[in-house]
């Protein structure tokens, strides 16, 4: 396997190399067996020059042959050059559908390892058109400017640097470094909402619309972030000059309503309410009273 670099490899270094530059701390990502991930791994191995980085390899035991996937898994990653390598097994309680499980199952353990190794960062392999499936999937909720803006680039210590290189690009770098991709079968699954999207409306909407509709949507959750982040902020400024648990009626009145709707958001979440249970008819709700 090789890490010398040519186009498509390039691109994927040059998008991970400004995560790699302090090497006080290490530095995890997490590998899945896929394309995208292993493409990373690629890079990073690659960049590393000195830096500890440490692959994070998580069995959702969900198919029957994810064990021997997580095996073959790590063998690429060794092949590769890796020495260390962290693997775990998810408890996946399946409540609120398979993927969401699956996801908060799989973080769980990503956190784990980020308090043990006292991680810089934890980098995950979202791409392009992650971020574009992910927008539309907000567009068909009706969702604002916050679900609409997509993944962050960074949040906290989790960082996903490929948010700008496409998954052609992730998969051309897995042929040029000569390593093997495991295809995940949940990803051709059309039981999930993501995967109809990915195979049967992007593909639509490109026909009709032309080929660069992946990267127009990942532009428009850019620009939405940065809306989104303006608005949070004038929310926070108001929140702070105020008592949260005893608004003014007439003040909140004077704000926009995009400023007043996360001021009652924040002040409802400051009162008690659990995190993540608010939706906007909850708070529209709140702002009829």
């Amino acid at each position: 396997m090789s890490t010398q670099s040519t186009a498509a490899l390039w691109q994927i270094r040059k998008a991970v190399k400004p995560w790699l530059e302090d090497t006080s701390q290490p530095i995890l990502f997490g590998c899945s067996g896929g394309a995208d991930s292993l493409a990373m791994a690629l890079a990073l191995f690659a960049e590393a020059n000195g830096q500890k980085v440490i692959p994070v390899v998580v069995d959702h035991g969900l198919q029957p042959e994810s064990e021997q996937v997580t095996q073959q898994t790590i063998k690429v990653l060794m092949g590769i050059g890796y020495k260390e390598i962290e693997t775990a097994k998810a408890q996946v309680t399946i409540t609120d559908g398979l993927e969401a499980s699956a996801r908060r199952a799989r973080y769980k353990i990503f956190n784990q390892f980020i308090d043990a190794y006292n991680a810089k960062y934890f980098l995950l392999a979202h791409t392009l058109n992650d971020q574009a499936e992910t927008v539309l999937l907000g567009l068909a909720r009706g969702s604002g400017t916050r679900s609409l803006s997509g993944m962050s680039v960074k949040n906290n210590v989790f960082v996903r640097p490929l948010l700008q290189i496409s998954r052609a690009v992730t998969e051309a770098a897995c042929i040029e470094g000569g390593v093997n991709i495991w295809q995940d079968p949940h990803n051709n699954d059309q039981r999930f909402t993501r995967v109809r999207v990915r195979k049967n409306v992007l593909p639509v909407i490109e026909e009709n619309l032309g080929p660069k509709i992946t990267e127009a949507l990942a532009r428009s959750a850019d620009l939405l972030r940065d809306d989104a982040d303006a608005l949070d902020g004038f929310a926070n400024e108001f929140i702070n000059q105020v008592n949260p648990l005893d608004l003014d009626v007439k003040d909140l009145e004077r704000l926009p309503r995009a400023i007043r709707t996360r001021v009652l958001r924040l002040a409802i979440y400051i009162a008690g309410a659990p995190s993540g249970t608010l939706a906007a008819e909850h708070i529209s709700a709140v702002e009829g009273l």
